[in-house]
């Protein structure tokens, strides 16, 4: 399940949306195919010719990450916002102030470094509570035994008489349950992704395999880390969900190196600002306006609208849409059309493109009665300093 180590792999990074040249021999034809089949939405691939200096031309496509293609080759796909910065967004898109990251922790010094660190914290935190006892739920059973345990099923005495076992249906205490089969299945993609070595391996390597004697190893959708109820018996696998959602939502589908399957580690950066945005402003603004992101609004039949933000306070009424790519002078005539007809439709009175550095031709207009206008969230800065001038002008009076 391990690969080589990292330090034996040889690496090509590629900033997003600036191309990086290659010699021709720097990629096999294998290594090529499967870099265009699998992951042409993360990188664009042009292979050599008279147009590229006879040389590979990769572009990261807005992705950030990780990309084994062989034993010996990866791509790391750097984002262009500062890797100390893009640790504080993923905290904050991904709720994980709770953890209290040391100091240290966050002084790193690539995007693997990032996978690294959070999966050996998440790892810690596991066995610390496997250490106390995995939490236990339980479960209902039924089978067929020799010998009477919980209740008799009835009705089914009838069909099975004579015979030598009796149909009974009992609850179970199990560790066996979802909340531990998150953490499992997460730690099985951390291992399988190959960037983990040395003794962060082996602490993943030590709470997979606790984990895995009591857990059945079972596919898990980010989906099921979120939104989840704790008791006071196990509040404190809240933080542990948030951080394997961060694992899960980046886990992107596999390919196999000979015996190996491997899974890459891939983060939109679109998405993730899209959710930093929304988780911040619900922080910030809660006591004073409803905050709801990714608002689904039907319009006919299957045709719907998927909304990032719609801010509301009394009658005002914002709808917001982030975009993480910069435009090359104003904003996409798509885009603006895309936010008017989501203003129309929740009966806003407001309409905010949001980016992450100022835009060459900033637009403040009003259309048909909705007041139009691009404003940004900063990255390349204090981040609460970013979002409060963000707040400031977002509810200014035109």
């Amino acid at each position: 399940m391990t690969l080589s180590p990292l330090a034996q792999i040889r690496r090509h990074t590629l900033v997003e949306y600036q191309p990086l040249y290659l010699p021709a021999a720097a990629l096999d034809e294998r290594s090529a195919a499967l870099l265009w089949q699998r992951y042409h939405a993360q990188v664009e691939v042009e292979p050599p010719s008279f147009r590229t200096g006879d040389q590979w031309r990769l572009t990261a496509q807005g992705w950030a990450g990780f990309i084994p293609l062989m034993r010996n080759l990866a791509l790391v796909l750097q984002p262009k916002v500062a890797l100390r910065d893009l640790f504080a967004v993923i905290e904050v898109a991904y709720d994980l102030a709770s953890l209290h990251f040391l100091p240290g922790l966050i002084q790193v010094t690539s995007l693997p470094d990032i996978y690294t660190r959070l999966a050996r914290l998440l790892a810690q935190r596991i066995m610390q509570r496997e250490q106390r006892g995995l939490y236990r739920a339980y479960l209902p059973m039924h089978e067929n035994a020799p010998y009477v345990r919980g209740r008799i099923r009835t009705a089914e005495i009838a069909y099975t008489l004579p015979a030598a076992t009796i149909a009974c249906s009992y609850h179970q205490l199990t560790a066996d349950i979802e909340e531990n089969r998150i953490l499992a299945w997460t730690l099985h993609l951390i291992l399988r992704s190959g960037i983990c070595t040395g003794e962060t391996l082996t602490l993943i390597q030590r709470a997979y395999r606790l984990l895995a004697s009591q857990v059945t190893l079972t596919p898990i959708a980010a989906n099921a880390s979120r939104g989840r109820v704790y008791t006071r018996l196990n509040q404190d696998y809240a933080p542990l969900h948030a951080l394997c959602a961060f694992f899960l939502d980046q886990s992107g589908p596999g390919h196999t190196l000979g015996d190996q399957n491997m899974v890459p580690f891939l983060v939109d950066m679109a998405r993730l600002y899209e959710k930093f945005v929304a988780a911040w402003l619900q922080r910030r603004l809660a006591a004073s306006h409803r905050v709801a992101a990714q608002v689904h609004t039907p319009l006919s039949g299957d045709l719907h609208f998927t909304i990032d933000l719609v801010i509301t306070a009394g009658r005002q009424r914002w709808v917001i849409d982030t975009k993480y790519k910069l435009p090359a002078a104003g904003p996409d005539t798509a885009d603006v059309a895309q936010i008017l007809a989501y203003a129309q439709v929740q009966g806003a009175q407001e309409a905010v493109l949001v980016y992450p550095a100022p835009i060459a031709q900033p637009l403040d207009v009003t259309v048909g009665g909705v007041r139009l206008r691009t404003l940004t969230f900063a990255l390349d800065h204090d981040l609460d300093a970013a979002g409060e001038a963000l707040v400031t002008a977002l509810l200014e009076t035109s």
